[in-house]
C-alpha cells in the first residue's frame, strides 16, 4: 500500500510574527510567575525557616543560615532561565530581546519584592544581579538565540 506524499508532509503552522512575539512574551511571563510561587513553595516546606523567624523584622535574619537564602534565589533564577528559554523558542524573531523582555519583567517583580520584603542587602543585590537578567540571557541561548 502506497502513502500519499500529503500525509508524510510536516504539519506548518502560520502565525503573524507579530502575535508570536507577544505570544512569546506573554508565555514566557506566565511561566516564570507560575514556577517562582511553585518553587519556592516547595523549597521553603524543604528547607523550612528557623523557629522564631518573622520575615517582616529585619532582626530575625541573623537566625537564617546561607541555606535558607537558597531557596528565593533558586525560585527566582531557575524561572528566568525557564522563562527567557520559552520566549526565545516561541519568538519569531529577535529571540534574545523577547528572552531578556521575560527577564526585564520578572525583575521588575523581584525589584518590588526588594522593596516589600526585607532582606539582608548582600542577598538583595546578589538576587537582583545575578538571577534575573542573566538567568533569561542564558534561557535565551539555551532557546536558540544568538547573540
Amino acid at each position: 500500500m502506497m502513502v500519499h506524499p500529503i500525509y508524510l508532509a510536516p504539519i506548518t503552522f502560520r502565525m503573524n510574527p507579530t502575535l508570536r512575539n507577544i505570544l512569546a512574551v506573554v508565555l514566557g511571563a506566565i511561566a516564570c510567575l507560575l514556577l517562582n510561587g511553585l518553587l519556592l513553595g516547595l523549597m521553603m516546606k524543604a528547607m523550612p525557616p528557623p523557629v522564631g523567624f518573622d520575615p517582616n523584622v529585619m532582626s530575625t535574619y541573623v537566625l537564617l543560615e546561607n541555606r535558607h537564602f537558597l531557596s528565593p534565589f533558586v525560585a527566582h533564577a531557575v524561572p528566568s532561565l525557564i522563562g527567557g528559554m520559552i520566549a526565545a523558542l516561541i519568538a519569531a524573531d529577535r529571540k534574545m530581546t523577547f528572552g531578556l523582555t521575560v527577564g526585564g519583567l520578572h525583575l521588575l517583580g523581584g525589584i518590588a519584592a526588594a522593596f516589600m520584603i526585607p532582606a539582608p542587602t548582600w542577598f538583595v543585590v546578589l538576587d537582583l544581579v545575578v538571577a534575573y537578567l542573566p538567568m533569561a540571557w542564558i534561557g535565551a541561548r539555551l532557546g536558540g538565540a544568538q547573540r
